[in-house]
């Protein structure tokens, strides 16, 4: 279900029970059995070595190289995270990190003592490499790097600024992150068999997509998924139809939220939005002869036309599943570019979504990128079915880790990781 309100709302957590699992062994994924000559502990002792090797070494790793070409639902990464487990119970075991003092904004040409706290944060989560460590209370250009790479790691823009959202994820403890780690091992467990040769996959607390294509990550793209109270499903489908200028339909529970208060406020408001209500036999109702003041509007069907003030602006992309959800375009597209991306009522608007559409339309002639540029600039209504449906996921992964050693977060939007500390910190954004 698409919106096109974009009213913010902040996150309210619920606790569930941790799930907890034993890591399936390493050697089992990388070689389909354990009749080898190897035994199994020495091929596992043997990986976490050489990705602990990985992990620290990537303290040196450029922003730009943080995001693996391999599938986040790639089989490895259910080892990946394996290896890195053990890393962090180390980290633990040793007192976890410091918090960094949050009284006052750091950015490069700081000179405070939190900076020293910072510099040791960084360093203990490999994001600063350990010569840089120190006692220096200088935000330097290495602190600087050190704090785009641990924003990068987790989901946000890579600006260098510590502001009080990234001091609360910063002090999130090292227990807490551990039990993520541990948690979502279960969920990318369940997602590590043949997925397809070309696939789509959306990661709902990362706001973001990902192409994939003969075992790699062809693109990527930010996406804009669903708020607290109308949450993005778990679903398995297929892609099958891609629509140019779709009209929308819009759902009863939007035209009673949203629709009925507007038309109390502006009589105009349903005129200036190209938006038509259309009884059950198709017929046009003026919205004058409505009563606003009632729920009489829920029993009429409202339509948007097309065009790139419609909720969906130029493209629809649809498939199969319980929940009446899809992915599309969107008017607002200055939503990509923040941090939080969770605004609609379900469905996923996606970046760069002509781009997308090329590489699911390029088995199905004649739609080259030549022809879809022409088809978004006629304005046309055009209905496209695919020749191949490409399979599509979305699931619900806050912590993962990459082949190349480098551990990832994200916020536990939906509260489904069950863990206290996420919540209050929840609640510390909601005040």
């Amino acid at each position: 279900m698409s919106d096109a309100a974009n009213v913010k709302t902040l996150p309210k957590f619920s606790r569930r029970t941790l799930l907890a699992g034993t890591a399936a062994a390493w050697a089992f994924r990388a070689t389909g059995a354990f009749a080898e000559d190897p035994t199994v502990d020495q091929l596992v002792r043997g990986q976490q070595k050489e990705w602990q090797d990985k992990f620290d070494n990537g303290a040196a790793t450029p922003v730009s190289e943080l995001k693996s070409d391999h599938p986040l639902l790639s089989p490895d990464t259910a080892g990946n995270i394996e290896a890195a487990i053990p890393i962090m119970q180390d980290i633990v075991a040793k007192g976890g990190w410091p918090k960094v003092p949050d009284r006052q904004r750091l950015k490069i040409g700081s000179r405070l003592d939190a900076v020293v706290k910072l510099r040791q944060r960084l360093t203990i989560s490999s994001d600063l490499p350990p010569q840089q460590v120190g006692y220096s209370d200088i935000f330097d250009s290495y602190v600087d790097a050190a704090v785009k790479r641990f924003q990068v790691r987790h989901g946000l823009m890579p600006t260098g600024i510590v502001d009080q959202p990234l001091f609360n994820i910063m002090n999130v403890s090292a227990e807490t992150r551990l039990q993520q780690l541990e948690t979502n091992l279960i969920r990318v467990r369940s997602m590590s068999g043949f997925l397809g040769d070309r696939y789509v996959f959306v990661n709902i607390p990362a706001a973001e997509l990902e192409a994939v294509e003969g075992g790699r990550v062809v693109a990527r793209h930010n996406a804009v998924v669903g708020k607290i109270d109308a949450q993005t499903p778990i679903l398995t489908s297929k892609i099958q139809e891609v629509t140019f200028y779709p009209y929308w339909n819009v759902p009863v529970s939007i035209i009673r939220k949203d629709l009925i208060p507007e038309m109390k406020k502006d009589p105009d408001y349903l005129t200036k939005e190209h938006i038509r209500i259309l009884d059950t036999k198709g017929h046009e109702i003026p919205p004058s002869s409505i009563n606003w003041d009632s729920d009489e509007a829920s029993k009429y069907w409202f339509r948007q036309d097309p065009g790139e003030i419609n909720a969906m602006a130029t493209i629809k992309i649809t498939f199969p599943n319980p929940y009446d959800v899809y992915m599309h375009d969107t008017p607002f597209r200055n939503l990509f570019g923040e941090n939080g991306r969770f605004y609609s009522h379900g469905c996923m608007r996606i970046q760069n979504v002509r781009e997308l559409v090329g590489w699911l339309l390029r088995d199905t002639p004649p739609w080259t990128l030549d022809q879809i540029d022409a088809t978004i600039a006629a304005g046309t209504h055009v209905e496209v079915k695919l020749k191949a449906a490409v399979p599509v996921y979305t699931n619900y992964i806050t912590a993962w880790a990459t082949r190349e050693g480098i551990i990832h977060f994200r916020d536990d939007i939906y509260g489904r990781d069950g863990i206290g500390e996420l919540a209050q910190l929840a609640n510390v954004m909601e005040e």
